[in-house]
C-alpha cells in the first residue's frame, strides 16, 4: 500500500501548476547566475603548466586545441590511487556524448588528474570513455587551482577548499569528520569511497573534485571560473535524473559504483 499522498488528476494538476511557477523562477534565477559567471573578471595565467596527453606533452594553451574556450574537470585520481574516484567516474560517464557538442561550439574539454598518464589511459579504456584526459603529474596545476592539498595542510588546518578554510583533520583522520563529503545514512562514506580507490581517507581526500573554465585571447590564457564540492552537482547527470524520479535521490549511504561493478557480489 502506498504511503504517499494520492489524489485526483485535477488535484495533481493544481499542485503541478504551483510547482511549475517555482520551477520557472528557479530557471530565471539560474539564467541570472550563468550571466554573473560570465561577468567575473578574468585572471591572466602566467605560469607554464605542463601536461602529458595521448598526443604527448602539452601546455595549458595546447589543451584548447584551436578553440577559444576550455572547460576542465578536476578528476580525483591521485598517483597513489589504483583506480579513479567512483564519484568522479559517475560524473564522467556523462562526458562522452557532450564533448562533441562542446567542441563544435568553440569549447574544448578535458579531464585532468595527477595520476601518471598510463594509469589514466588504462582506466579510461576499462570505462569505455573517449573524452580527453590529461595528466598533471609533477605540475603545480592541481595545487594552484585548489584541488590538491598536502599532509601538512591536512594536519594544520591549511586547506582552503570551496572558498573556505577547513579545520585541522583529527588524528587519525575519520571520515565522519570530513563534513564536505558526508552523506545521509552513512557514518563513514569517505572511508568507503577511499577503499574503492585503493587508498585511505587521508590520501584520498588530499585530491578534490572541481570544474574550471579558461579562455584564450590573443595568445594569452585567462582563468574565468572554478566551482567545487556541491557546485559540481549540476554536471552529475544521474542526480539530475534522480531529482525528477518519484523517490528522488533516496540515498542510504554510498550506493554508486564504477559502472562495470554493479551486480558483482
Amino acid at each position: 500500500m502506498t504511503m504517499h499522498v494520492t489524489g485526483t488528476r485535477e488535484e495533481w494538476l493544481a499542485a503541478r501548476l504551483d510547482l511549475l511557477a517555482e520551477e520557472k523562477e528557479l530557471t530565471r534565477r539560474s539564467d541570472m547566475l550563468a550571466q554573473r559567471r560570465q561577468e567575473l573578471p578574468w585572471v591572466r595565467i602566467d605560469k607554464d603548466y605542463r601536461f602529458e596527453t595521448a598526443n604527448g606533452g602539452a601546455s595549458l594553451a595546447d589543451l584548447f586545441k584551436g578553440r577559444s574556450q576550455l572547460l576542465i574537470y578536476h578528476f580525483m585520481f591521485g598517483p597513489d590511487y589504483t583506480v579513479g574516484c567512483p564519484s568522479c567516474s559517475s560524473i564522467a560517464d556523462g562526458f562522452n556524448g557532450v564533448v562533441v557538442h562542446l567542441e563544435n561550439h568553440d569549447v574544448a574539454f578535458t579531464a585532468v588528474s595527477r595520476a601518471p598518464l598510463p594509469k589514466l589511459q588504462a582506466f579510461k579504456e576499462r570505462m569505455g570513455w573517449t573524452f580527453d584526459w590529461a595528466s598533471s603529474f609533477g605540475s603545480d596545476f592541481n595545487l594552484d587551482f585548489s584541488v590538491l592539498f598536502s599532509e601538512q595542510q591536512q594536519r594544520e588546518g591549511g586547506i582552503e577548499y570551496n572558498y573556505r578554510r577547513e579545520p585541522p583533520a583529527p588524528k587519525p583522520l575519520a571520515a565522519e569528520n570530513v563534513q564536505e563529503w558526508r552523506l545521509r545514512g552513512s557514518e563513514t562514506p569517505v572511508a568507503q569511497i577511499a577503499a574503492m580507490t585503493g587508498t585511505d581517507v587521508a590520501t584520498y581526500t588530499r585530491d578534490r573534485p572541481g570544474v574550471s573554465a579558461f579562455v584564450l585571447q590573443d595568445g594569452v590564457v585567462y582563468h574565468t571560473y572554478s566551482s567545487y564540492a556541491r557546485g559540481v552537482d549540476g554536471i552529475w547527470g544521474v542526480y539530475q535524473w534522480l531529482d525528477r524520479a518519484p523517490l528522488g535521490r533516496n540515498e542510504q549511504g554510498i550506493w554508486w559504483r564504477h559502472h562495470d561493478e554493479y551486480g558483482r557480489g
